[in-house]
C-alpha cells in the first residue's frame, strides 16, 4: 500500500505491482511494525535498474502530486517491494548517491527490510496453514475442553487417584519418549539420512541418528529431574492431595465455578479486540501527510507549519508542501494505549480471582457445610466485586501494569544496546530485567492473596495486602510446602492433558491415521508443525482456564485455613470452621459443647450399667426370693427408668443445637431403646412362670436395653 492508501497491483494500479520507498534508511526501525515506514511510498511497474540522483532517474518515480525522491538505488523486487541490491552499492554507483545518502545506512536498512519481508513471507504461510486446517484445530481444542472437564469431574470424587495417575502418566510419557528415541536411534545410528526440522529446511537440518539421540538425552534428563522432584515432594504431595480433595468438595457444592472461566475469557477477548481497534486507529494517523499549498494563497500559514519546502529538491517541479508530522504525538498515544491494555488485562484477571475467592471463602466459613452455604454464592461474590471492590481491583492491577511497562521499557533499551560493546551495561541490563521479572511475580502472588483477604474481610487493597503478607510470613513453611506442592500437582495435571493432545495431533498431522479427509487437508500444508503448535498452545490455555479454578480454590481454602488456625482455638466460643479432614491432617478438633455435663452423664451410664449388668446374675437368686416386694420394687425400677430417660433427653437437647438433628437422634435412639426392650422381654419371658418372675423379667429387660442403648450412644 502506497502513501495514498492504494494497493499495488490491484485496480488502477494493476500494472504497478511493486512498492518503492523514497528513503529506505528511515525504515530500519522496529516501529515500522506499528506505524509503518515513515517515508513516502509509491507503486511502480519496475524497480530502479540503476542508482543516481539526476532528475532523469528520479522523475519516473514521482507521485501524482509532483513529489519526487531525492535519490534512487538499483533494486530488485522482493515480496512486492523494491529492495536495494546491496552488491551494487560496492561498485561505481556508490559515488552517484553518496552525496545524497549514507551508503552504510542503506545497507543496514536493506538487510533489515529483507529480514522483515522474509518473516512476513513465513507469517503468510503460517496463516495460510492455520486457515486450511482450522477445522482440525477446532476439533482438537474442543477435545481438549471435554477432556479437561472430564478430568476435573473425576477429580471431584477420586482426586488422589487422578493426581497420582497424572504424575505417573507424565513420567510414563517421558519414559516412553526416551525408550522410543533409543529404539529409533539403534535402528538408524549407521544411517546418513537427514531430516528437516522447523520452518526452513535449508537451515534446520539434522542427521536422523543425531536427532533421536538428542531427543533421548532431553527426555532422559527431564525424566530424572521429575522423578527426583517427585521423591522429594512425596509426603508434601499427600498433603496437597488432601487440600485438592477439599477444593473438590467446594467445587462440587458450587459447581457453577467450573463455568466461570468463560466470563474472564470473553472479557479478555473484548479487551484485546478493543485494543486492536485503537491500535489500528493510531496506526492510521501515524503516517506523515504531505499537503500541497496554493502558491497564490495570501493566508497567514507561517505559524501553522513547521517547514515549507517551496521548491522540489530535484528542480523538476516547483511547488510548496506542508509537512505535518504527527509521529511524536501518536507515539505518546501508542505508549498510553499499551499501558491501558496491560491495565485492563490485569483488571479482568483480578476480577476473576476476587470473584472465585469470595465464592470459596463463603464455602469455607460456613460452619455446617453444605447447609450454611448461601444461595448463588458465585453471583453474590461477583456482585460484591462490582459493588464494593472495584477500586481495590483497579489499584492492584495498576501496580502490575506499571511493572510490566517498566519491563517493556527495559526490553526496548536492551534491544538498543544489543550492538553496543559494553559488558558492564549489558550486565546491568540483565540484572534489572531479572529483578523486575521477580518483582512482577512477587506482586502477582501478593495481589492474589490480597484479593483472598478482601473476599474474607472486605477491607481495602492496602490493608488486605499487608494482612496477607504478614499471615504468609508467619506461616512460611506451610505456604511453601503445601501451596507450592499443590501448584506442582496441578501443573502436572495440566501438562498431561497438553502432552496427550500434542501427541494425538502429531499422529494426525503426520498422516499416521488412515483417514482420507484428514490426509487430503494435511497435504496442502506448508509446515505441518504449525497446526500442532497452535493446538498445543490452545490446549494449554484451555486447561489453564479450567485448572485455575482448582488452583484458586486451594489457595483460598489454604489462606482461610491459616486465618482459621490463628483466630480460633476449637472451643465452643471459637470453633474451627475447617473440614474434619483438614483437622485430621493437622491433629486439630473442635471441643464438644457442655463437655462436663456430657462426661458426668456418660460416666454415670457407664459405671452404673457395667456394675449392675455384671453383678445382676449374682443377685438374680436373691431378687427371686424377694419377689413378694413386687410393688415397692416396681416403683423403684420405674423411677430409676424414668430418671435415665430424662438424662437421655437432657443430653440430646444440650449436645445437638439443631432441632432437626435433635428430633432425628431422639427418635432413632428411642426406637433402638424400645427394640432392645422388646427383644429382652421376649428373651426372658419363657424363663419365668410367676407374676414376680414376670416383673423381674421386665426389670431386667429394661435395664439391659438401657445398657445396650448407652453402648450404642457411646
Amino acid at each position: 500500500m502506497d502513501s495514498q492508501k492504494q494497493l499495488c497491483g490491484y485496480g488502477d494500479l494493476k500494472d504497478k505491482p511493486n512498492l518503492l520507498f523514497f528513503d529506505i534508511t528511515r525504515c530500519a526501525t522496529p516501529a515500522i511494525f506499528l506505524m509503518g515506514c515513515p517515508t513516502t511510498q509509491v507503486c511502480v511497474k519496475d524497480c530502479p535498474s540503476q542508482s543516481g540522483v539526476t532528475p532523469a532517474l528520479t522523475k519516473p518515480y514521482c507521485t501524482p502530486e509532483g513529489k519526487c525522491p531525492l535519490y534512487v538505488l538499483k533494486s530488485k523486487p522482493f515480496v512486492g517491494r523494491c529492495v536495494p541490491d546491496i552488491a551494487s552499492l560496492f561498485g561505481a554507483s556508490v559515488s552517484a548517491v553518496q552525496s545524497a545518502v549514507n551508503v552504510s545506512e542503506v545497507k543496514t536498512a536493506s538487510k533489515f527490510i529483507t529480514k522483515v519481508l522474509e518473516a512476513k513471507a513465513y507469517a503468510d504461510k503460517i496463516i495460510s496453514d492455520v486457515v486450511v486446517s482450522w477445522w482440525i484445530i477446532l476439533i482438537g481444542l474442543i477435545v481438549t475442553m471435554v477432556v479437561s472437564l472430564i478430568w476435573i469431574v473425576l477429580m471431584r470424587w477420586v482426586a488422589g487417584v487422578m493426581v497420582w495417575l497424572g504424575i505417573i502418566a507424565f513420567l510414563v510419557l517421558f519414559g516412553a519418549g526416551c525408550g522410543i528415541s533409543v529404539w529409533k536411534y539403534l535402528q538408524v545410528k549407521d544411517s546418513t539420512k537427514e531430516v528437516s526440522v522447523g520452518f526452513n529446511p535449508l537451515v534446520f537440518k539434522f542427521s536422523e541418528a543425531k536427532l533421536f539421540l538428542t531427543l533421548c538425552i532431553i527426555c532422559s534428563i527431564l525424566f530424572v529431574i521429575f522423578l527426583l522432584v517427585l521423591i522429594a515432594l512425596f509426603s508434601r504431595i499427600r498433603i496437597a492431595i488432601a487440600l485438592i480433595k477439599e477444593g473438590s468438595r467446594a467445587i462440587g457444592n458450587i459447581f457453577s465455578t467450573l463455568l466461570w472461566p468463560i466470563i474472564p475469557f470473553v472479557l479478555h477477548i473484548l479487551v484485546i479486540v478493543y485494543w486492536l481497534a485503537v491500535a489500528v486507529c493510531l496506526f492510521a494517523i501515524s503516517r506523515s501527510n504531505d499537503l500541497k499549498l496554493n502558491e497564490s494563497s495570501t493566508d497567514e500559514v507561517t505559524s501553522l507549519v513547521e517547514k515549507i519546502a517551496c521548491a522540489n529538491e530535484t528542480g523538476s517541479v516547483k511547488s510548496c508542501y506542508v509537512v505535518q508530522n504527527m509521529e511524536t504525538y501518536t507515539l505518546y498515544l501508542q505508549i498510553f494505549a499499551v499501558f491501558v491494555f496491560f491495565w485492563m488485562v490485569n483488571f479482568v484477571t483480578a476480577l476473576g480471582q476476587l470473584t472465585l475467592a469470595g465464592t470459596f471463602a463463603s464455602y469455607y466459613w460456613s460452619f455446617n457445610k453444605p447447609k450454611d452455604i448461601p444461595t448463588l454464592p458465585l453471583l453474590r461474590s461477583f456482585y460484591r466485586c462490582f459493588r464494593y471492590h472495584l477500586g481495590s481491583l483497579a489499584f492492584g492491577s495498576l501496580i502490575i501494569a506499571i511493572v510490566q511497562m517498566i519491563r517493556l521499557f527495559l526490553e526496548y533499551v536492551d534491544n538498543k544496546l544489543k550492538d553496543v560493546d559494553n559488558p558492564v551495561a549489558k550486565f546491568m541490563m540483565k540484572c534489572l530485567k531479572c529483578c523486575f521479572w521477580c518483582l512482577e511475580k512477587f506482586l502477582r502472588f501478593l495481589n492474589k492473596n490480597a484479593y483472598i483477604m478482601i473476599a474474607v474481610h472486605g477491607k481495602n487493597f492496602c490493608v488486605s495486602a499487608k494482612d496477607a503478607f504478614m499471615l504468609i510470613l508467619r506461616n512460611v513453611a506451610r505456604t511453601v510446602v503445601i501451596d507450592k506442592a499443590t501448584d506442582f500437582v496441578l501443573l502436572m495435571s495440566r501438562l498431561v492433558i497438553v502432552c496427550g493432545i500434542g501427541v494425538a495431533s502429531y499422529f494426525v498431522f503426520t498422516k499416521k491415521l488412515p483417514v482420507s479427509t484428514l490426509n487430503d487437508t494435511i497435504s496442502g500444508l506448508n509446515f505441518y508443525v504449525v497446526p500442532i503448535v497452535v493446538i498445543i498452545i490452545g490446549a494449554y490455555i484451555i486447561t489453564d482456564c479450567f485448572f485455575s479454578v482448582y488452583e484458586m480454590a486451594v489457595d483460598t481454602l489454604f489462606l482461610c485455613f491459616l486465618e482459621d488456625l490463628e483466630k480460633n482455638d476449637g472451643s465452643a466460643e471459637k470453633p474451627y470452621f475447617m473440614n474434619k479432614n483438614l483437622m485430621k491432617i493437622l491433629g486439630k478438633n473442635n471441643k464438644a459443647k457442655n463437655f462436663s455435663c456430657f462426661c458426668l452423664i456418660s460416666l454415670f451410664f457407664y459405671f452404673s450399667s457395667s456394675f449392675l449388668f455384671f453383678f445382676s446374675y449374682f443377685f438374680l437368686f436373691f431378687l427371686i426370693l424377694y419377689s413378694f416386694f413386687i410393688f415397692s420394687f416396681s416403683f423403684f425400677s420405674y423411677s430409676f427408668y424414668s430418671f435415665l430417660i430424662f438424662s437421655y433427653f437432657i443430653y440430646f437437647f444440650i449436645h445437638f443445637s439443631s432441632s432437626f438433628l435433635f428430633l432425628f437422634f431422639f427418635f432413632s435412639y428411642s426406637f433402638l431403646f424400645f427394640s432392645f426392650s422388646l427383644f429382652s422381654l421376649f428373651l426372658l419371658l419363657p424363663l419365668t412362670d410367676s407374676i414376680s418372675g414376670f416383673t423381674l423379667s421386665i426389670y431386667l429387660s429394661i435395664y439391659l436395653s438401657i445398657y445396650l442403648s448407652v453402648c450404642v450412644c457411646c
